[in-house]
Formats: structure tokens, sequence, C-alpha cells
């Protein structure tokens, strides 16, 4: 077990030294230049313009930056935003809690609707309630997620907020500050639990429809157990498993948040922060970010192996 988590350890540090050696050179591909978009329709002269090249040192070879960038990231200094003129990791902190808080929230709430349907229409293969479900879950996993938040918008935008995390006049207290956030969360939670919970009940269903004729479902039945049961106690323990390589895969993916969610109903998040330095481009807020959530994503990658070989001693045994 050690030596299992030695290399997996290894190859996550691996991995994340590509991502920083990445993150630098991705986004100076892409079209704009920062200077030319931070002065625009201001009346600005050559000599401003390379003072602030200057300043951000962007006036260097692309080798030079590359080396400034190795060795602040090095340090744990993600470098200073060129919109915001603050610390990356300051802005990414601010904005973390909010993403987790919301994505997290319809993470669960997806996982809990998708393997309950995903549990019920395999074990009712061919039913109404298997089609109706299967049908109705495809459908809402191909539409574009921006486009499902703008229709909610527009039917229930006088029930419920479209846009920000919270009302400036709620009062201080807790209760009162929750209750509005709450009241933010509801569009953007049903937005994503509609979109993503699709995965989660296709691929319980495959699996537990994987099971169903397994030689150890047969013997629990010839024991005398009810359906029910065979099904809670047998089937799905067994059918979780492939589920749960998913789930971590997606808490992963928590903390880069939904940038077009974010975006339609302009939540503080790191996704909507990722949208606005790339509307800059914001060349150190990009890069912060890009490490951040590719690092989330690998840490996840390495628990979803160790907790997969600690429920499943065939994993072991290989």
């Amino acid at each position: 077990m050690i030596g299992h988590l030695a290399r997996k350890l290894g190859g996550a540090l691996a991995s994340l030294v590509f991502v920083v050696v990445l993150g630098f050179f991705l986004f100076r591909v892409i079209p704009g230049d920062p200077v030319v978009a931070m002065t625009r329709g201001r009346p600005v002269g050559s000599a401003q313009i390379a003072d602030l090249r200057a300043r951000l040192g962007l006036d260097k070879s692309l080798g030079e930056q590359f080396l400034d960038y190795l060795v602040n990231a090095a340090r744990g200094d993600l470098g200073t935003s060129y919109v915001y003129n603050r610390p990356v990791a300051d802005l990414i902190g601010e904005r973390l809690w909010p993403t987790v808080l919301l994505v997290g929230t319809a993470t669960a709430l997806a996982v809990v609707v998708g393997l309950w349907l995903g549990i019920r229409g395999a074990w009712r293969r061919g039913s109404r309630f298997d089609r109706v479900s299967t049908g109705v879950a495809l459908t809402q996993w191909a539409m574009p997620t921006f486009w499902l938040g703008m229709l909610l918008s527009m039917a229930t935008g006088d029930l419920f907020p479209t846009g920000g995390m919270r009302y400036p006049d709620t009062p201080p207290d807790f209760l009162s500050q929750s209750l509005d956030v709450a009241h933010h969360m509801v569009l953007p939670v049903i937005t994503m639990v509609a979109v993503v919970y699709a995965q989660y009940l296709l691929v319980m269903r495959s699996s537990l429809l994987e099971e169903m004729h397994a030689d150890y479902l047969v013997t629990a039945r010839a024991k005398g157990l009810r359906d029910d049961l065979v099904r809670r106690r047998h089937a799905v323990p067994n059918a979780l498993l492939p589920t749960v390589t998913l789930v971590f895969l997606h808490l992963g993916l928590v903390v880069s948040g939904a940038i077009t969610v974010e975006t339609v109903f302009s939540w503080p998040g790191l996704g909507l922060l990722t949208y606005e330095a790339l509307t800059g481009p914001d060349l150190p807020l990009l890069q912060g970010t890009f490490v951040v959530l590719a690092g989330a994503v690998i840490t996840m990658n390495v628990l979803a192996d160790l907790v997969y070989r600690v429920l499943d001693p065939r994993v072991r045994a290989a």
C-alpha cells in the first residue's frame, strides 16, 4: 500500500509540474494584448504604454518571463492581477468558498437524484419509469448549461434572484444572510443539477444492470431474501463501485465551478473570476486559476484511486 501510494503521489506531482509549465504557455497563445486592453479608450502615449509594459514585466523576453514565473510559483507566489492590481492568491481565496458552496451543493443533489433514479430505472428495466427518467435525463444532459440557465431566469425571474449571491440591504445576522444566500442559490443549483445528474443516473443504471444476473444475487434470492433486500444489501453496494470514480472526478471539478452558470447568474466564484480574466486577458490571474483548478482535479484523482482500492478487494489483490 505504501509503494502504491508513493507511485500515485509521484505521478500526481509530475502532473502538477506539467500543469504549472503548461499554464504559462497556454495563455500566451490567447489573442489580445493585455496592455492594449487595459488602455483601450484612454488617451495614453507610447511612453506610458512602454512604462506599463515594464511594470507588468511584459517588456522581457518570453524566456525571462517563464523563468520569473517558475521562481515565483516555487515560492507559492501566483503573481499580481493586471486588472485588479491585487495578489492572485488573495483573489482566488475570496472566490473559492462561494464556488465550493454553489457547486458542492449542486453536486451533492445531483449524486442523490442520479443514483436514486438510476437504481429504480435499472431494477425496473424497460418500464415506463425507466424510459421516461432516462429520456428526460439524456435530453437535459444535451442542453447547453448557459441556455438552460437563461430559460430558467426568464421563466422564474419574478420568484428567485437571477444574479449575485446576496442583497446588499440584507440584515447582517447569520439567519438572514443564510436565507438570502439560499434564495440566490436556487436557480444556479437547479441549472447545474438538471444537466449533471444524468451522468450519475446512466453510470449507476449500467452498473446495476451488469450485476442483476450475477450468481451471488441468485444465491441471495434462493436464501429467501425479499427483492428489495437483495437490491439494497447486495446489488447496489457492488454497483456503486464504478460511480465512486465519477463522484471523485466531479468533486475535483467543484473547485473549478461552472464558468457558464456563474457567469449567467453573476455568482461571485472562481468560474466568474476565470471569465473576467479571459476578457482581459489577465495572464497572472488565468495562470493562477488554471493551476488551482488542475491541482484540485489531480488531487481528487489520487483520492479516487485510493478509495476504490479500499472499497474493492479485487483491486487490492491485483
